[in-house]
């Protein structure tokens, strides 16, 4: 909405700076932050009001959660969707389809994760919306929004994938691009949805993920910049850094209520939202794989919880005392914030060693 101040500039000089992406995603990372700390606390007040007994807490976890977690409330997504989406409206270009599809996916993975914990929170059960219903919707607004990003790009790079480290190699996916596409925002969601079982752990991530996309989405939506770096010129992705902004805006917002010990959770509407938005920018950028390994951490969670499913099946042993993985090191006795620090740590690593792929080719 502000960038329109950028076409009186001719009249005033300073709204000149309107034009510039770096200040506009300076501006989002702001503007989320406020949101949240300003509606933060009556969204938890609500929240607390309206679950009595907070996020039921799984009986087959980790036994400490029982008296830690217990009684905090969840759906604290709720002031990231806002955050987000008021930042991302007021600085960013809303005549780019890109980030009209990236909110679109984000505050739709929000919904559904916002009926299921709604659901849990009502019936006091930790299986809400039913898994093949919860599948089918995530799977729906991915398709919608794969075709949508597919309509707006270049035709050139449609269905293709791009491959890191090697400037020339794109992959004519051709009629498989859109279930690929889908795979990886149904998986980034559900992946960030895995992650969140403790203070802080999850969102830290996203928001270290976030940071890198700013980069990626400027330098892939810059003729110049993408030439200079030998990587597929996007035409109009550049945009997309507002948005990736206004994530780390709000997360940073998010944090300061979910820092340990938590006022509040996140739950399936925060969860699945980030990974909504995380994966969208990365079907935009064609980075797809990059995202694999900048959110690495969430991919580790995610084989962790296939892994012990797969031998305990085969085999009927385990290979993690339990799963997701951080709850492996917590049966190990490791202290909460401990896994927490290093867990963000690795989660670090990985989006250097992600944002290195822009270089190395």
């Amino acid at each position: 909405m502000l960038y329109l101040l950028s076409g009186l500039s001719s009249e005033f000089s300073g709204l000149n700076v309107f034009r510039y992406l770096t200040f506009r995603a300076g501006g989002a990372v702001i503007t989320a932050l406020l949101v949240a700390f300003v509606f933060g606390p009556a969204i938890i007040r609500w929240l607390r009001s309206n679950q009595k007994d907070g996020q039921p807490i799984r009986p087959d976890g980790p036994q400490s959660h029982l008296v830690t977690k217990q009684g905090t409330p969840t759906m604290g997504g709720v002031m990231m969707l806002l955050g987000i989406a008021v930042a991302t409206v007021l600085w960013a270009d809303l005549s780019n389809n890109y980030v009209w599809i990236a909110l679109f996916v984000t505050l739709s993975y929000g919904f559904i994760g916002f009926i299921d914990d709604y659901l849990k929170v009502t019936k006091r059960t930790v299986s809400g919306l039913k898994g093949r219903l919860k599948l089918l919707a995530e799977i729906g607004v991915a398709g919608l929004a794969v075709y949508w990003i597919t309509a707006t790009g270049t035709p050139a790079l449609a269905d293709k994938l791009a491959v890191p480290f090697f400037k020339e190699v794109l992959l004519d996916l051709g009629v498989f691009y859109l279930p690929f596409a889908v795979f990886v925002m149904v998986g980034a969601a559900n992946s960030v949805n895995l992650t969140d079982g403790l203070d802080g752990l999850a969102i830290v991530p996203v928001m270290i993920a976030a940071g890198v996309f700013v980069i990626i989405s400027y330098l892939i939506g810059n003729t110049v910049f993408a030439n200079y770096l030998q990587v597929h010129y996007v035409p109009g992705a550049g945009e997309l850094a507002v948005f990736c902004g206004a994530v780390v805006g709000a997360g940073l917002g998010f944090l300061w209520f979910n820092a340990p010990p938590a006022m509040v959770f996140m739950g399936d509407t925060g969860s699945l939202a980030m990974g909504g938005a995380l994966s969208s920018v990365a079907v935009v950028t064609k980075h797809e794989i990059v995202l694999a390994i900048v959110g690495g951490l969430f991919v580790l969670e995610t084989v962790s919880v296939i892994v012990q499913v797969a031998s305990f099946k085969l085999t009927g042993k385990r290979v993690f005392r339990m799963a997701p993985l951080h709850h492996h090191y917590e049966e190990k006795g490791w202290a909460e914030s401990t896994i927490v620090i290093r867990f963000w740590i690795i989660a670090f690593i990985l989006a250097v060693a992600g944002l290195a792929t822009l270089k190395l080719r």
